[in-house]
């Protein structure tokens, strides 16, 4: 990855951070996109303490004009973009399917499904008019089975599966578009779990019987973006202990 140039959206917490940081520690420069501008400069900060450069930018990929900046923004500063990482996620909690708001149906689908488009559009061409790169989609287990309270979310990385096989045939063979299928994993959001119930799902329901760990999703992204992968486009990579 040395001197390869990472956009990754979310990339302040979580799974995002994760990812910025490994590929930092493997020779990446990282462009760190979340909403809240303080967060990606402490990311950044992690980052550029690894020997490499970090770019923190704040928008709210929901927004196409506010995606498009930032893509311009993240050329500017490094004059290119060989691996794309999209990320960002929100699933907000609801009482019942029939209190799903119209705002709150835009707002998941927004995040989760228009801005994956949005920016695979616009920096995958971009990439196949410069010869080539990679990007990576962040799906859900969500997407291939129920999502009991959840249901937009699921609904939105099915889209999200898709788009990947769809990127794939529309920019090949020069950008390779990959998705990594993530189970549960024990972020930030994990904290508002009922860490007791999920323990006992987690034995009953997923073979390798936990949660993962943030770093856990850093081997398939280090491959889907790797030259080892130079084979692979299309694909979703589950990572979830199994759980699917």
């Amino acid at each position: 990855m040395k001197d390869r140039v990472i956009l990754i959206t979310g990339g302040s917490r979580g799974l995002g951070r994760a990812m910025a940081l490994g590929f930092a520690a493997e020779g990446a420069h990282v462009a760190i996109v979340s909403r809240k501008l303080e967060s990606c400069e402490e990311t950044v900060k992690e980052v550029e303490a690894l020997g490499v450069k970090g770019f923190p930018y704040a928008c709210h990929v929901g927004y196409w004009q506010e995606l498009d900046e930032m893509v311009d923004a993240v050329y500017g500063e490094f004059g290119k973009v060989d691996v794309l990482i999209n990320n960002a996620g929100m699933s907000p909690l609801y009482p019942s399917l029939d209190a799903v708001s119209e705002d709150l149906f835009d707002k998941v689908i927004g995040v989760n499904l228009k801005a994956p488009f949005r920016l695979s559009a616009n920096v995958g061409q971009r990439m196949a008019e410069a010869g080539g790169g990679c990007i990576i989609n962040i799906s859900s287990t969500a997407s291939v089975g129920a999502s009991p309270g959840a249901e937009p979310y699921g609904a939105a990385k099915a889209g999200l599966n898709a788009l990947t096989r769809s990127f794939a045939a529309a920019y090949g063979p020069s950008v390779r578009v990959n998705c990594i299928m993530a189970g549960p994993f024990l972020t930030d959001i994990s904290k508002a779990w009922d860490m007791e119930v999920f323990n006992k799902h987690a034995a009953a329901s997923i073979p390798m019987q936990r949660g993962g760990e943030p770093d856990e999703i850093l081997g398939a992204a280090l491959y889907l973006a790797s030259d080892s992968a130079s084979f692979t486009t299309g694909a979703i990579l589950p990572v979830d202990g199994g759980a699917h």
